[in-house]
């Protein structure tokens, strides 16, 4: 099959690999749709995947090629994949919490990923497509099950302002599952007027470009002097990290999201307001695949599936494998405007 397949930070290679073998537990799949997440950019690029030589990408949907008799799904099925694939051993995988699990395992990164024709992954990861979601959507469920886990962390209510800060991808989604979930007002930061368009085009009027003017104070005004309810630091850097602890009220919620590069320091009025405001502070990472409480990638496909979370007009680019490195450079380099980059088979 072709694959690209990552011999060394910035050695990506469009080439033949065998055919994955499956075990009695796994399915392969046919890849139809991959997408660049936002952390397969430095994977790639500056610091490399776990070990070498190693397809990457965790963001992908195929049909189902082969698969064992224990399991309710079948060859021809439609599927997307949960990709941390848990030891199932450590206490952490005993309360059903994967995402915390000491010794797991991970398509793209840890063990060959979905930038392939082919891949294999657990019976169990296998997650069915709505018959009214395509490929390119159902290869989002992942950064879509993330986006819900975060704001689930915060028990977003009916009603709740909530402030996202960065409007790429994973801003828009965020957006979305917070009007879904109710809130009251939704307002979105960037420095970047184009990723502020895209999210006025979903219908978002509180977009606040953060190089004109200052967010804080903007949405601190705008919510009678309390701040945000809801603040989601989604933007990865040290200075949107420091804001998103001042625009929460007191009591206020602020949950951290972006995969920050560098040190942050916070200044002293800030750690004051985080103590005098009694704020509460979550980390968050990956998303929910148990049945209970919640399976956030069926509720996510379940509200693709409805059209109340519509991830379509964020796909700017369609590239095939072959263009693996074009599509790395453009993005690496920032040589033009995109949110979610797609590899379509």
């Amino acid at each position: 099959m072709k694959a690209a397949v990552l011999h060394a930070v910035g050695d990506l290679r469009y080439e033949d690999v065998p055919l994955p073998k499956t075990t009695v537990s796994e399915a392969l799949i046919r890849v139809k749709a991959a997408g660049i997440c936002g952390s397969d950019i430095p994977r790639v690029m500056k610091k490399g995947t776990y070990s070498f030589p190693l397809i990457p990408g965790h963001e992908f949907a195929g049909e189902v090629v082969e698969i064992g008799d224990s399991t309710a799904l079948s060859v021809g099925d439609r599927v997307t994949v949960f990709p941390l694939i848990p030891c199932g051993k450590c206490a952490y995988c005993q309360i059903g919490e994967y995402a915390q699990c000491d010794s797991y395992d991970y398509l793209g990164s840890r063990r060959d990923g979905g930038f392939a024709e082919y891949v294999t992954a657990p019976a169990d990861n296998l997650v069915p497509i709505p018959d009214n979601v395509d490929f390119d959507c159902a290869a989002m469920t992942e950064p879509a099950s993330v986006a819900l886990h975060a704001l689930r962390r915060t028990g977003v209510d009916a009603g709740d302002s909530v402030a996202i800060l960065g409007a790429g991808t994973i801003g828009i989604i965020l957006a979305q599952w917070a009007r879904i979930c109710g809130a009251g007002r939704v307002f979105i930061t960037d420095i970047v007027d184009e990723k502020l368009d895209v999210a006025r085009e979903y219908g978002f009027d509180d977009c606040i470009n953060a190089m004109q003017e200052d967010a804080v104070k903007r949405i601190v005004e705008e919510t009678g002097g309390r701040g945000a309810d809801i603040c989601v630091e989604a933007a990865g850097t040290a200075v949107t990290f420091e804001q998103s602890l001042r625009m929460a009220r007191k009591l206020g919620k602020v949950i951290l999201m972006g995969n920050v590069s560098g040190d942050v320091v916070i200044p002293e009025r800030t750690a004051s307001a985080i103590l005098r405001g009694q704020l509460t502070i979550y980390g968050t990472w990956n998303s929910s695949f148990t049945a209970v409480p919640k399976n956030e990638w069926s509720a996510a496909l379940h509200f693709m599936s409805t059209g109340a979370l519509n991830l379509g007009p964020l796909i700017t680019h369609k590239f095939k494998l072959e263009q693996v490195n074009d599509a790395f450079d453009m993005m690496y380099n920032r040589k033009e405007f995109f949110n979610k980059v797609m590899f379509v088979f």
